[in-house]
């Protein structure tokens, strides 16, 4: 059996949240682990629920949120739907990271000196 995916729904004028929560509820496989109203705790309840996904409201600026950049440095697994219900507007966010390579020198120095080298980046 396979987990059920792990949502917390935060920041929506309560409408719109309670839109959300009760079309995502009757999702097989969906789990809404949290609502949050007040902006300032969302990163405490994704703290202490570590969900899958994070559904918050999209600003008008259509700009990632910086809360966004935050919460994806330190959950770089989770994905955060920013939703614009009124502009007909939504953007998932999420972290990805890339393999960087570079050719070392195949001797004690060589070794050495790339440890060091990674060690300052």
């Amino acid at each position: 059996m396979t987990r059920a995916v792990r949502i917390v729904v935060a920041n929506q004028p309560r409408l719109m949240r309670d839109l959300v929560v009760e079309t995502l509820a009757e999702e097989p496989g969906v789990e809404i682990v949290a609502e949050v109203q007040i902006q300032a705790e969302i990163v405490q309840v994704v703290e202490g629920t570590l969900p899958d996904f994070l559904i918050i409201a999209l600003d008008e600026s259509n700009q990632r949120p910086p809360l966004c950049d935050l919460l994806l440095r330190r959950y770089p697994d989770m994905k955060i739907l920013a939703l614009a219900p009124e502009r007909n507007c939504s953007v998932f966010f999420w972290a990805s990271f890339d393999i960087h390579e570079c050719p070392v020198e195949s001797s004690e120095a060589g070794v050495l000196s790339a440890i060091h080298k990674m060690q300052a980046t």
